[in-house]
């Protein structure tokens, strides 16, 4: 059976490789794009991808009209919260790949997910090391205390932290807060310059040319540290491998889980 997909940001750096990613795929077929710049126009034409043959429309709420299974957020986040409501109200399940959405962004979702009993996968960036990043900082962060994260992006960027660190931040707050050997209403100075406590974790976003995404987590100990490292390439393929399996997976559950190893088998 063919899993038929409304792929939002469809021109995009990711979404355009997704696209050709899911023109590949026998069991998957996108059925309407969304994509402002290029709207009125066929995807295969704007992708030089002859397989990819729906329109594309300026707005999500228009691209909906074409009955899908699975809606795929590649936009910004700005847009995302609003694109993702409106694809569960029309019965779809949803991938989301946009960053910069926020934990009360999140909780509206979740709601809407379990209201019409719909999958909503949220995973901030699909690259296998993110996934394992965040496994292996959940343990370490069971034994370590005291950590700090630092988030690198290209210099164009816009939300801050990224949807990496977030997610990171996120689910480390579920095992306990990072500890400060001084409080921050305590600093001498500009506090600022400790990065912005998010959910727990003190976070620090750079954003500079010649990053793509990177994602930095450093635990500390008395005499000794321990670094996790995660470091984008310049292509989007990595995300690809982890987007399509997202859409295979998305409707095997009810309701909205965030990250990819939700759906990988890790234990």
């Amino acid at each position: 059976m063919t899993i038929l997909i409304c792929l939002a940001g469809a021109t995009g750096w990711a979404g355009s490789a997704l696209a050709r990613g899911i023109a590949q795929s026998a069991d998957l077929a996108v059925v309407a794009a969304v994509s402002r710049q290029h709207a009125g126009h066929l995807l295969g034409d704007v992708l030089a991808e002859p397989r990819l043959t729906c329109p594309v429309y300026p707005t999500a709420q228009e691209a909906l009209a074409h009955p899908c299974d699975v809606f795929i957020e590649f936009t910004k986040p700005e847009v995302a919260r609003s694109n993702v409501l409106a694809a569960l109200r029309q019965g779809a399940h949803v991938v989301i790949g946009t960053s910069g959405l926020t934990d009360a962004d999140y909780a509206e979702i979740a709601t809407a997910a379990e209201d019409h009993q719909r999958g909503v996968l949220a995973v901030g960036n699909f690259a296998l090391t993110v996934v394992l990043l965040q496994k292996f900082a959940e343990i370490a962060a069971r034994y370590i205390p005291q950590w700090e994260i630092i988030d690198y992006a290209h210099a164009d960027k816009i939300d801050a932290p990224s949807g990496t660190a977030r997610e990171l931040a996120f689910r480390l707050s579920k095992i306990r807060p990072s500890e400060l050997s001084v409080p921050l209403e305590q600093i001498q100075g500009e506090v600022e310059t400790r990065g912005a406590r998010l959910t727990g974790s003190q976070v620090h976003s750079i954003r500079l040319p010649g990053y793509t995404i990177s994602a930095e987590i450093i635990f500390g100990l008395p005499d000794q540290k321990l670094t996790l490292r995660h470091d984008s390439g310049s292509s989007a393929q990595p995300y690809v491998d982890g987007a399509l399996l997202a859409i295979r997976k998305v409707n095997t559950f009810v309701g909205l889980r965030r990250g990819l190893d939700n759906v990988l088998d890790l234990t």
